[in-house]
């Protein structure tokens, strides 16, 4: 599946799984176009509640290939609303490229080293927390990283973005952090210098 693809299902994956009934139409739909198997089906379906079936569901498709998303697209016939809702975030987000923050390519595939880490760090302000949510951190690492460092914010900010990184491995790249960026709505110029 395609990152941006991904990054729109985690985006709204909480509001998925409190609207979506996917046991009437996804599940059948997407087994029809053999994006999940039937263990999978059976899997989601073991769930308790609809919504935890939605999140099962949200968890298995990005590993199910590059058809998967426009598939879940096409399954939302009954939520609709849904569907246009997440095809206009894809549209707003192909129109804010990374080459507006004039970062090329290279740099943008490459995983940020401790300086580079620690040069955005300093320039991050109270935005840090949100872009660290926006990164799969959890809220007991953001106040691990507040207790662990109560005197400096800097540090508290450094030590989430290294943890970041050692848990996202080779996909916690330099595009990836841009993208968490850009969610929190932090302006391209406090990049400057940062990637070099």
């Amino acid at each position: 599946m395609d990152p941006a693809h991904k990054e729109v299902l985690r985006k709204h994956r909480l509001e998925l799984s409190n609207h979506i009934l996917v046991s009437d139409t996804v599940l059948p739909f997407l087994y029809q176009e053999n994006i999940i198997t039937e263990s999978q089906v059976e899997e989601i379906e073991s769930q308790k509640t609809n919504k935890n079936k939605t999140l099962r569901l949200l968890d298995v498709l990005p590993s199910r290939g590059p058809f998967a998303f426009d598939a879940f697209l096409r399954s939302l016939e009954e939520f609709s609303w849904l569907r246009d809702k997440l095809l206009h975030e894809l549209l707003t987000a192909a129109r804010r490229p990374e080459e507006d923050w004039h970062i090329p390519d290279p740099v943008l595939q490459k995983v940020p080293s401790d300086r580079e880490l620690s040069r955005l760090a300093s320039r991050l302000g109270p935005e840090w927390e949100s872009v660290l949510l926006d990164l799969g951190l959890s809220v007991e690492s953001l106040f691990r990283c507040r207790a662990d460092h109560p005197l400096s914010a800097h540090q508290q900010v450094l030590a989430g973005l290294v943890q970041w990184r050692r848990s996202e491995g080779r996909n916690a790249t330099v595009q990836r952090l841009l993208q968490s960026l850009r969610a929190a709505d932090i302006h391209p110029s406090v990049l400057q210098d940062v990637f070099r």
